[in-house]
This record gives C-alpha cells, sequence and structure tokens, in this order.
C-alpha cells in the first residue's frame, strides 16, 4: 500500500505533504486496514523521481529529475523504516528506457522497484498535460530486460514494475508486454471518479492483461466521489495485490 508523490510539494500526491520520515506514521495508519490474517499489507513509498513539464526545458525532452539527495533520503527512510521505495517515471518526450537508466544508481538498491506512467509519455509535437500518452509494448520491454538485468547482475531479489493505465489506449499491445521472472510486474489502474467509474475502469482493463501481471487500484484523496474504503477494495475482483493513494 503506497503514498504517491513528489519530494516536498504535496501538489502531485500525498507523499510529498511531508518527510519520509515524517509521513511514514500516516502511511503505516493508512496501510494497516488492507491487511488481513492471512494477508498482510506492507507500506511503500511511491516517489515521482522524473516529472513530465509544460515545457521543453533545456534538453527539450518535456522532463526534470529531482535532485539525487532527495531520492537518497527516501532511499535511507526505506532502508530505516523497511519499506518499499517505487521510483516513478514520467518521460515526457523521451523513452521510458532513457529515463530509467538515468536512475541505475538507484535501482541497483534491493528496497527500490520502478513505475512508468504512460499518461505522461508523449509523442513528437505533443505536450504533457495537453494529450493523454501511451506506450508500446516494445518501449516496456526494453525497459523491463534491462531492468531484468539489473536485477540478475547485482543478485537482487525480485523487484516491483508497476504500469500505471486508466485507458486502454494508454498500453495499446498489452499483450505483447513480455514477462520478466526478476520482476514483479502490476497493471497499476489509475484515474479518478465514481465509484462506479472506477469500477469499470478496473475491469476494461483487466480484460486485456496478460494472466502473468498482478492487478493495482490507485485511490485519490481529494478527486474521487465517495472514495473506497480498504474493505471496500478488498473486495475487488480479481483480487487487488498494489493500492496507492495520491
Amino acid at each position: 500500500m503506497a503514498y504517491y508523490g513528489t519530494a516536498g510539494s504535496g501538489a502531485l500526491g500525498v507523499l510529498g505533504e511531508a518527510s519520509p520520515d515524517r509521513i511514514i506514521g500516516r502511511l503505516r495508519k493508512a496501510t494497516a486496514p488492507f491487511g488481513t490474517a492471512t494477508r498482510p499489507a506492507y507500506p511503500v513509498f511511491e516517489l515521482i523521481v522524473t516529472v513530465a513539464d509544460a515545457g521543453p526545458g533545456r534538453d527539450g525532452d518535456y522532463n526534470h529529475d529531482i535532485t539525487r539527495t532527495k531520492v537518497r533520503k527516501y532511499i535511507a527512510a526505506a532502508h530505516k523504516h523497511k519499506v518499499l521505495l517505487v521510483l516513478d517515471v514520467q518521460p515526457g518526450r523521451a523513452n521510458f528506457r532513457t529515463v530509467a537508466k538515468r536512475w541505475a544508481w538507484a535501482l541497483r538498491d534491493p528496497w527500490v522497484g520502478l513505475a512508468l506512467d504512460p499518461e505522461w509519455r508523449v509523442g513528437k509535437g505533443q505536450v504533457p498535460g495537453r494529450v493523454v500518452g501511451s506506450v508500446r509494448a516494445a518501449e516496456v520491454n526494453k525497459v523491463s530486460s534491462w531492468l531484468g538485468t539489473v536485477v540478475t547482475k547485482y543478485r537482487l531479489p525480485q523487484k516491483l514494475f508497476l504500469l500505471h493505465a486508466f485507458r486502454t489506449t494508454m498500453l495499446p499491445d498489452i499483450g505483447r508486454i513480455a514477462q520478466r521472472t526478476q520482476l514483479a510486474t502490476v497493471l497499476h489502474v489509475d484515474g479518478f471518479g465514481t465509484r462506479s467509474q472506477k469500477r469499470q475502469t478496473f475491469r476494461t482493463l483487466e480484460r486485456t492483461k496478460p494472466a502473468y501481471m498482478r492487478s493495482g487500484f490507485k485511490l485519490f484523496y481529494d478527486e474521487d466521489v465517495r472514495i473506497f474504503r480498504p474493505k471496500d477494495v478488498l473486495r475487488i475482483r480479481p483480487r487487488v495485490s498494489f493500492v496507492s493513494y495520491q
């Protein structure tokens, strides 16, 4: 169960409303109701490390990275509090593999996983935030192949690998995304709205994904109408393995 956001700002999600050492108490409290006697729940930091921009920036790729110093604080907190850290990337006009490799130094840590957010992967002539982006399986497979190699090379435990989506067009050929034994791949269903809208989005995307992928579900504190309670999420079928709050 993750808190999502970026460092030092609550504008992109609850995680940034306080430092990792201060937010951990809230995160543990929010995580507890998702656990059962046979299926415990574990807290996660999902940190946006590459943020999509409305302008091209100096390199023209419509994204920027937060500082390594900030990321190191979350890695240290993950170790200290024994929680996982997932690095979320919003690449703008860059490709996911190029951006992910900038975080290779952090992904060598056994506590650190990776999330790809296709909403913010746009094409030539497009601007993040003005269109809903997408990514093809071939690009995802290049990322997962590289990340799997990192796991093998450094003898790491299986890593979380999240794919965010709230429309089928965001992962148009999801069935061609390769399974990697080094990664625990999750289709993480985003999108805010009413309960019925969110259920329908979940069902629609679930029908598209390969059987090996686990299921994820995002909750929005401010945007959701009658936000799902933990017990409501636990009733969802197929069963949800990863939940996040934004």
